[in-house]
């Protein structure tokens, strides 16, 4: 149930646990309220439904979460980070449940008997990784309903990207295959302690139908062979990819074209062939 429980500030929490954002794991902690409220909103009403957080660290978006209605599984890898995240569990009755774990060694679908959204200020270092994971999900569409995920504006850029941009590569592909990806909003580098060296941004994925007989591997072969040259033509890149001349001129595609022209159905329609 929706509900607003009085929460010693964070920044008294982080203080009496002798917490500090590691540099090893990616963490960079987020004190704003209001701005942690306004990223828990984006995925919708959230009252009564599950989600998973990995990197919670202190717990500044798990208490967002938790006022929002939500019950919440977070797998934090940093020890330090349990004491605070325990204590908040002590206000949130059976609300909060803690792994402390790799998040990119686990079987998240394991996590949860139905289905969940995903929401999390991500650690840099392991973001990209896990987007791919949760996006090549072996049963589509997913148990996942949204991803809602702060990444390096840079990153960012590349998930929601179009065809003819500088950021449109693999990443985008990967992401826009299998679901309907959108910024959500950009975070200033000011809102972090410590202040990160760039600008972030969160997406929000909601999955869509996957396109029938394509393999997954083969897409992602396909997309990081293309965009390994990405300035060169595709016939350059392709030959080395068995079969990789054959699928363009089967699809109808002008070798002489470079990767970035080729849209999300065309990477697709070639994935379709070499499959």
């Amino acid at each position: 149930m929706k509900q607003h429980v009085a929460l010693p500030p964070l920044r008294e929490v982080i203080k009496k646990h002798g917490l500090s954002a590691s540099k090893a794991l990616g963490q960079n902690f987020l004190f704003d309220m209001q701005l942690l409220d306004k990223i828990a909103a984006v995925p919708g009403n959230l009252e009564n439904q599950h989600v998973f957080e990995v990197g919670p660290g202190p717990g500044g978006l798990t208490q967002a979460l938790l006022q929002a209605g939500a019950s919440v599984t977070a797998v934090e890898r940093d020890e330090r980070c349990l004491p605070a995240l325990t204590e908040l569990s002590e206000y949130f009755p059976d609300r909060l449940k803690l792994i402390n774990d790799d998040a990119l060694a686990l079987d998240h679908g394991s996590l949860f008997d139905g289905p969940f959204h995903i929401l999390s200020n991500l650690p840099y270092n392991i973001g990209s990784a896990l987007l791919v994971k949760w996006l090549s999900a072996p049963h589509w569409p997913p148990q996942w309903q949204s991803l809602t995920l702060m990444f390096q504006r840079e990153v960012a850029d590349r998930i929601v990207a179009e065809p003819g941009s500088s950021a449109y590569g693999r990443l985008s592909i990967l992401a826009q295959w299998r679901s309907e990806a959108k910024l959500a909003m950009t975070v200033h580098r000011s809102a972090f302690t410590p202040p990160p060296k760039v600008m972030s941004a969160v997406v929000h994925l909601i999955p869509k139908p996957q396109p029938e007989g394509v393999d997954f591997a083969k897409l992602e072969i396909l997309t990081q062979t293309a965009f390994s040259q990405r300035r060169k033509m595709l016939r350059q890149s392709l030959k080395k990819l068995p079969g990789g001349l054959d699928a363009l001129e089967q699809a109808g595609i002008e070798s002489t074209r470079r990767p970035e022209t080729l849209t999300v159905s065309e990477f697709v329609e070639l994935a379709r062939l070499l499959s």
